[in-house]
This record gives C-alpha cells, sequence and structure tokens, in this order.
C-alpha cells in the first residue's frame, strides 16, 4: 500500500452519471482523475464543454477531471474505479483493451450477474484474476444527480483488506462525502444489489396510487429477504442496518431520482417491461438483479416471496395486482422465522 499512498491519479471507467459523480469527488484529493469512456464524443464534451449532458445536468466539470477513450491511458495507472454496469463487467476490458490486471480496484456498481448469478467481487475474481485484498467495494445510498451537487452523503467501503479499506475512506473523504469502512465484502455486496429489486417493487406501489403502509411493509420485509439471503452467502446480519443495506433500501425506494423505483412506477401503471427497456437509455439493474436473486432463492433455498413476485411480474407478465394479493394470502408466520 506504500506506493499507492503516492499515487498522483486515478481512473474511473464509465462515463455514465455515477462514475462522472465519482470523479468529481476524486478530484478534491488528486492531481488528475481520467474518466474512461468508450465514447470519443462524450470525452471530448466534457473536455471541451466541461459537462456530460446525457448523463448529468451539472456543468461545471473540474478541470482535472481528463476524459478519455484511449486503452493506453490507463495502463500506468494502478487504481481503477469500476463503474461499468454489472452485466458489461465480464467482457468490457476486455473487448475495450483496458489493463488491470495487478490494478487495485475499487468498484461502484451494483447487482448480480445474470446466468453465473456472481457479484461483482465474483466476476473480477473469475475472469481478471483480481486478487480480493485488491477489491473494495464502495457502495450506500448515494444518487448521481446529489452527488454531482455536492449534497452532504454517507456511503461505505468494504473489502478483505483493512488497510485497502481505510486507503479507499481516505482518498474519498470530502466536506460532502463521509466514507465508512467494514470488512464485509459479499453483505454489502447483496444490500447494494437486491435493494434495486425492492425499488421496482416499490414502484409498482407508487404506480399503482397504493399507500404508506404498503411501502412501509414492502421496505421491512423486502430487507428481512435481503438479510436472509446475504447470510446464507456469508454475510453479517449488521452490514443491513447499515448504509448498503437500510440506508440504500430506503433511498432507493423513496427517491425521485431511482432509475429502479421509476421502472417499478411504469409496471404499477400497466406497460409491459420489455417495452420500457427497449426505450430505456439508462440502466435499471434490479431488472437482471431479480432472475439472479431468484436463482439464487432457490439455489440456497432460502424464502423470498417478494423477490419471487418482482421476478415473476417482470418475466412472466405476472399482474401486479394478483402478485400483491398473492403476499397479502400467504400462510400466517411469525415476524422473525428463519
Amino acid at each position: 500500500m506504500t506506493n499507492l499512498n503516492k499515487q498522483k491519479n486515478i481512473a474511473v471507467v464509465g462515463a455514465g452519471g455515477w462514475g462522472t459523480a465519482l470523479a468529481m469527488v476524486l478530484s478534491a484529493n488528486f492531481e488528475t482523475v481520467l474518466l474512461w469512456t468508450r465514447n470519443e464524443d462524450q470525452a471530448n464534451e466534457i473536455n471541451k464543454k466541461r459537462t456530460n449532458s446525457k448523463y448529468l445536468t451539472v456543468t461545471d466539470i473540474p478541470s482535472n477531471i481528463i476524459a478519455s477513450s484511449n486503452p493506453n491511458d490507463i495502463k500506468d495507472i494502478n487504481i481503477i474505479v469500476n463503474a461499468v454496469p454489472t452485466q458489461y463487467i465480464r467482457e468490457y476490458y476486455k473487448k475495450y483493451s483496458l489493463d488491470i490486471k495487478n490494478k487495485y480496484i475499487i468498484n461502484s456498481s451494483k447487482g448480480i450477474e445474470n446466468n453465473s448469478n456472481k457479484t461483482i467481487s465474483g466476476i473480477f475474481k473469475e475472469v481478471y484474476s483480481i486478487d480480493e485484498k485488491h477489491f473494495a467495494v464502495l457502495t450506500g445510498p448515494s444518487h448521481a444527480e446529489e452527488v454531482s451537487l455536492e449534497i452532504p452523503t454517507t456511503v461505505v467501503v468494504a473489502s478483505e483488506s483493512d488497510e485497502f479499506a481505510k486507503f479507499v475512506q481516505k482518498i474519498f473523504l470530502t466536506n460532502y462525502f463521509r466514507v465508512y469502512t467494514s470488512n464485509d465484502v459479499i453483505g454489502c455486496e447483496i444490500g447494494g444489489s437486491l435493494k434495486n429489486v425492492i425499488a421496482i417493487a416499490a414502484g409498482i406501489i407508487d404506480g399503482m396510487g397504493l399507500g404508506d403502509n404498503t411501502k412501509a411493509a414492502l421496505l421491512t420485509r423486502g430487507l428481512a429477504e435481503i438479510a436472509r439471503l446475504g447470510e446464507a452467502m456469508g454475510a453479517k446480519h449488521q452490514t443491513f442496518s447499515g448504509l448498503s443495506g437500510l440506508g440504500d433500501l430506503f433511498v432507493t425506494c423513496d427517491s425521485k431520482h431511482s432509475r429502479n423505483r421509476r421502472f417499478g412506477e411504469r409496471i404499477g401503471k400497466g406497460e409491459k417491461a420489455e417495452d420500457i427497456l427497449s426505450e430505456s437509455k439508462m440502466v435499471a439493474e434490479g431488472v437482471f438483479t431479480s432472475k439472479s436473486a431468484y436463482d439464487l432463492s432457490k439455489q440456497y433455498k432460502i424464502e423470498m416471496p417478494i423477490t419471487r413476485k418482482v421476478y415473476k411480474t417482470l418475466f412472466e407478465n405476472k399482474n401486479p395486482k394478483e402478485a400483491i394479493k398473492d403476499l397479502m394470502k400467504r400462510d400466517a408466520k411469525n415476524e422473525w422465522y428463519s
């Protein structure tokens, strides 16, 4: 870690709203932040106009953020922040010849890969041979739109290496972006991923015009499902009461900025998932994660009724009204059943 502490630059791969917002946070602590995009026109806009108009409304991206679409520009940078959406990570770095061998990876994306059902740490370990001590996940209740406007935000960084977690904490700390540390990587990944599934359900509730009682029940029972699966996969129970659990769940289910909540709201108003996906410019990760979570619930034999109904609604055209009726008519249980 000694060499890392001397680094003067860092690269963020993925110049969407979240990648750009994180580059803006990092610009306060680094001489140069490289923001890598596959799109040359987008890179030119950022460098010349200091805007990223497709993804953010900000008009003053700091001058020490340098956008690039040249793979050679990250070769000598040892710290990479991944902001590539989950379902594209497996092939992305290879496709664009981005060398990340022996580098330190800070992942900021959320989701579980379809088919393999791997978390992002699993993808980086399997495909790119990243050492778990060189990997951290940065997650929590943090919308890009608010972070880019320097609205006070608190997140958590988790790594198998306490030293690396503290390093990541240090480089992201600003007067508006506060970072806590954790060693529960799988817990933070599961919390940050599955909250998007519950957020789609929250949007469905909003789209159907249901009330606060329904939303409160959803968040509470949804969090119980997330924790049950997480613990079965090796996570710590307390993680789900923290920023990557309850915190992220609340903001994603309640916010106007939440793509997953908005996606669900359109479902609740009668639109079909495939129609919304075909016209969407930005990824609603919860759609894909609902499939992986459904598969994992069967693999680990974990009861996840809300997740199951979201999956059925999105992929099998289950009527949302019938899904809610099914959930309400389930056998009576103790609140704390396992």
